[in-house]
């Protein structure tokens, strides 16, 4: 049966959602974008703005509500929601904080005796810098922003991290041991009590060839993670994700949504936790969502409504590799940077676009400074897969182009 969807956000996650949920039914996106709006309908407003979006909700009959992007999370968007009994797939927002709150992540990880990283949290900058005098190297410094782990080599090269963290007010440093092996991300559907996986990828943080510069959003994704086993899955359910939604539902709060795990699988098959997702990301989303062979929909559907673990044993998954590719630019400018030769792209490789992309006047896509678009090629191996997406990518041109040249190649999947 079809139903109207409205999905809150504007990045390339939501792009992708909204593709995908369009091809059955009709979807809303707010705030969405200029390319969005080839298949969905963009809402003008703010993903934030909680009561315009209960009204617009109420008056337009809308069927369900899926929040993707990290501000609506932040909001308490799940109460008002279900106090006008509307349709909602997310956390609350006391719940989220297993998603949104590194430093509490790390705690409630160490508490469930999840292995994770060597790890110290500090509210003052004098305990950081204590901590540091005797930190091996290499090693990270994050806080709860977004893509804002650096990963470092030298203690004396820190100070300056260190300072900028404290000169924002409200805000700590947590600094972890660096990790060596596989990168994975392991995403499960839950209803707060019952999860099934629906995906992994192994996903491209570093702007650079051979895992160099900095730590970004991704650079491109793997779909599935090959180096995950029967096994390593068994034990990220058992062992992480139901242990995790337990801790949550004991203490009041019932995770319901997305919840997947961003980790490293060593040399000798042990398995690192980093930190908790609260939905696919941007540059694997597409490749995670096209390979689940059931109705989306009709999955979201049942974890809101309560029948999910009646009606799901498993999610069935397509056999088939997908890999993603992002695309970005630098060229500063932001003005008339047409993207050329979007036409001779096969018809089965999907674009994912990002916010930096947007429509001129004459109808034709531009590409700003940032992340522009994520190509995504299935086939029935990997290396297909990413050879594909690699031919794709040479059709595309404009100005400040860059994108990684090893994805998905084995002798650069180690970080």
């Amino acid at each position: 049966m079809k139903k109207k969807i409205l999905i809150l956000g504007n990045s390339a996650k939501e792009y992708a959602l909204a593709k995908k949920l369009s091809e059955k039914h009709d979807v809303f996106v707010a705030p969405g974008n200029s390319l969005i709006k080839e298949f969905a309908t963009c809402v003008d407003i703010r993903e934030t703005s909680v009561s315009e979006l209960v009204e617009f909700v109420l008056e337009n009959d809308i069927d369900l509500t899926i929040p993707c992007s990290e501000s609506s999370f932040k909001t308490n968007i799940v109460e008002l929601f279900e106090r006008n009994n509307l349709n909602i797939f997310a956390p609350s927002c006391d719940t989220a904080r297993i998603v949104l709150d590194k430093a509490y992540a790390k705690k409630v990880l160490y508490k469930l005796h999840i292995p994770t990283p060597k790890f110290g949290i500090f509210e003052k900058q004098n305990m950081a810098n204590d901590y540091l005098k005797n930190q091996s190297t290499p090693f990270v410094i994050k806080t709860n922003e977004p893509s804002s782990a650096v990963i470092l080599t030298d203690i004396k090269s820190s100070r300056n991290i260190v300072d900028s963290i404290y000169a924002q007010k409200n805000n700590k440093a947590i600094i972890e041991d660096y990790v060596y092996g596989t990168p994975f991300s392991f995403y499960t559907i839950t209803d707060g009590y019952k999860a099934l996986p629906i995906g992994s990828s192994i996903v491209y943080k570093h702007s650079l060839e051979g895992n160099g510069g900095q730590i970004t959003d991704g650079m491109g994704a793997c779909s599935p993670n090959y180096k995950l086993s029967l096994d390593n899955e068994e034990y990220l359910m058992n062992s992480v994700i139901y242990p995790t939604l337990n801790y949550l539902e004991n203490g009041g709060y019932n995770y319901v949504g997305i919840l997947g795990v961003n980790g490293i699988l060593t040399d000798d098959n042990r398995m690192m936790i980093l930190g908790y997702n609260s939905f696919m990301q941007n540059c694997d989303c597409a490749g995670v969502l096209e390979l689940i062979d059931t109705d989306l929909c009709d999955l979201i559907y049942s974890c809101v409504i309560g029948s999910f673990s009646d009606e799901f044993e498993y999610i069935p998954q397509k056999d088939f590799s997908a890999t993603s590719l992002v695309l970005y630019c630098r060229n500063n400018l932001n003005s008339e940077n047409v993207i050329q030769g979007l036409d001779s792209l096969d018809e089965d490789t999907m674009v994912t676009y990002y916010n930096n992309a947007n429509k001129n006047k004459y109808m034709e896509i531009e590409a700003n400074s940032g992340c522009v678009l994520a190509l995504t090629s299935l086939s029935r191996t990997m290396k297909s897969s990413v050879e594909k997406v690699y031919n794709e990518a040479e059709n595309l041109s404009f100005s400040g182009l860059r994108y990684r040249k090893d994805v998905g190649k084995p002798e650069f999947i180690c970080v």
